[in-house]
């Protein structure tokens, strides 16, 4: 991010000097998690980068939740709120919160097919979002489970076939693999096909890779994919050779039919003889963590009980691998999160120190959090503001730092998000700017860090962040290659931020800014409701509506944040796969109708999209 001269200027220490701070990063590790560190009230380059080369250190494992290395991050971070002065709050300062981090395979996961007894990972594997259970059945061919009806794209898989009750084998991917623009990409995901099935009332799915998708026929390995809730029905991923068994009687392999699927770009399914016996059990393994909290309290008594939060995640991707969020799933090796976000976390600590020196000139108090468990959903702060240590209608602002380490020294450009969640906010951020800072402002409040959380809440909020990198969710994300000095003259204004919002007569106003549509590569959707689903729902009777846009269908419709969707135009849902599978059917000027249970209380809204 920065060029050479300002890399020879700004970071003077060689590979030597790196291995040096590795090596100071080693001792801190063994020295009680920073108790013996002397620093001073002022923001400084050198005490950032002893605190970001301490987080990215190859000994915090990536600072994955749950894991011992998570606990030193958030015991160091603990002890430097207490050095500076800060009152802990919560529990002695941890704020300690359980989550789901890893899925297993039960003992009690088996596949017969007539006299065929398959072997758990060796034939088979049941998927991470399957179903617990323990069907017999009859199996059902249905291709690649489509049920597609769009102007351009016509495929149903089901059209001649009665899954009801029964097993249906699915080849999974779709029939243009090369095609990298093709409109079969958004119906082939693994769930999709599975919520399809189930909405045709299958008794469980059998997935199978052909020779195109998985020449290898490799089987998925279970990972986590940070949603508790399930498909519904079992889902099994089987080897070829155990498809090619239920296909026996027709003369067929799975080979054979994929290549005619491919081929013909029709569809093809078709009834079998056979019958299926199979158990799936999946076990969530569930691991506390926390969140760190301090406060520096305000001097005024008509304001001190009065809050600004500012607030950083310290946690990351481990050792990375499927599931984890790594954009190199298949490299196993520890992701460092030096710029994501050791640098936010580095940078709350730098503002407790000197806040806290400064504590005479506050009017209201100011709570530091760093918040756990942000890269598994923003649960950190979601479970912060569902049990808040102060009053949450007291909180008048949050300040998020994600990823602030890599300011350019030429162009010092820094996007700030959550600038139309307030009337003030824009002017009070222009006016403030004696840093000569490129401020780039995004209105909308809620985005992909813990400030969203609090901006569900109707907090005004502010989001800070120096840019996405090459680096960024990979294990290249190393300390050496932050720009202190430059996180040191954001951090400095931010300084400024918080003691003005500290000091203002009038909180701000609170303002509702987004959510706006946005569309992704694989997520052709026709239309929006208009709501922010609420992502940290953890049970599997609905999607929690974490926010609704004000100009959208939904608000005209009566939804409110609070509703927890349980069906859309007649058919369930249960999660969020199951309300964006259920979206990107619906079409433009569609009239649907939204089951929701709101207080208890079962409603019907009528939605036109």
């Amino acid at each position: 991010m920065y060029n050479k001269q300002s890399n020879t200027r700004q970071h003077t220490h060689s590979f030597g000097g790196f291995i040096l701070l590795q090596a100071i990063a080693l001792l801190l590790l063994i020295g009680n998690t920073g108790y013996g560190q002397e620093r001073i009230p002022e923001i400084t380059a050198m005490e950032l980068q002893r605190d970001v080369f301490y987080f990215s250190s190859d000994l915090l494992k990536g600072r994955y939740p749950g894991t011992p290395e998570d606990d030193l991050a958030a015991e160091y971070i603990r002890n430097q709120f207490q050095k500076a002065g800060l009152t802990l709050l919560s529990d002695d300062g941890f704020q300690h919160f359980n989550i789901v981090t890893t899925v297993e395979a039960g003992n009690r996961n088996s596949l017969r097919i007539a006299d065929y007894e398959a072997v758990m990972k060796e034939d088979f594997i049941p998927l991470a979002f399957s179903k617990n259970d323990h069907i017999s059945a009859g199996v059902v061919f249905a291709g690649y489970g489509f049920e597609i009806d769009e102007d351009s794209l016509q495929w149903n898989d089901y059209e001649n076939i009665d899954v009801q009750n029964k097993w249906v084998l699915i080849l999974r991917g779709d029939p243009e693999l090369e095609d990298q623009e093709s409109l079969f990409i958004s119906y082939s995901a693994d769930r999709d096909k599975v919520l399809t099935a189930r909405d045709h009332d299958a008794a469980g799915v059998l997935l199978v890779s052909g020779v195109e998708y998985d020449s290898k026929d490799k089987l998925e390995e279970l990972h986590f994919d940070k949603t508790l809730s399930n498909a519904g029905i079992p889902v099994i991923h089987i080897k070829r050779h155990i498809a090619d068994k239920i296909l026996e009687e027709t003369g067929e392999n799975i080979g054979q039919i994929e290549t005619l699927l491919n081929d013909t770009l029709r569809h093809f399914s078709f009834d079998l003889s056979g019958r299926i016996d199979a158990s799936t059990e999946i076990i969530l393994q569930e691991v506390q963590t926390q969140n760190v909290i301090g406060m520096v309290e305000g001097n005024d008594p008509d304001f001190l009980e009065e809050y600004i939060v500012v607030g950083a995640h310290y946690d990351h991707l481990g050792l990375g691998g499927p599931g984890s969020g790594s954009r190199v799933p298949d490299t196993l090796a520890v992701h460092n999160g030096a710029d994501d976000n050791a640098s936010g976390v580095a940078g709350v600590i730098e503002l407790a120190y000197k806040i806290s020196a400064n504590k005479k000139k506050l009017k209201r108090s100011i709570i530091f959090i760093a918040f756990g468990a942000e890269e598994m959903g923003l649960l950190g702060s979601a479970y912060f503001v569902k049990n808040p240590p102060v009053d949450l209608v007291s909180i008048k602002a949050m300040v998020n730092l994600d990823m602030i380490g890599r300011l350019d020294k030429e162009k010092r450009a820094v996007m700030v998000g959550g600038t139309g969640t307030s009337e003030e906010t824009e002017s009070i951020l222009h006016k403030l700017n004696k840093e000569q800072l490129s401020l780039s402002f995004s209105p909308e409040g809620y985005g992909p860090s813990d400030h969203a959380s609090f901006y569900g809440e109707n907090i005004p909020v502010f989001f800070f962040s120096t840019g996405a990198h090459i680096d960024y969710h990979t294990p290249d994300d190393d300390a050496y290659k932050l720009n202190y000095y430059g996180e040191k003259d954001l951090l400095e204004y931010i300084d400024k931020l918080l003691m003005y919002l500290s000091g203002m007569e009038e909180p701000l106003t609170f303002k509702e800014a987004g959510p706006k549509k946005r569309s992704g590569k694989g997520y052709r959707f026709k239309v929006t409701l208009g709501i922010m689903p609420d992502f940290t729902s953890t049970e599997e009777n609905g999607l929690g509506v974490g926010g609704v846009n004000k100009d959208g269908p939904a608000y005209s419709g009566g939804m409110k944040k609070g509703d927890l969707i349980v069906a859309m135009d007649g058919k369930p849902v249960t999660n969020i796969y199951d309300y964006m599978n259920r979206l990107k059917k619906l079409k433009p000027g569609q009239t649907i109708t939204v089951d929701i249970i709101r207080q208890g209380e079962k409603k019907v809204l009528i939605i036109q999209l």
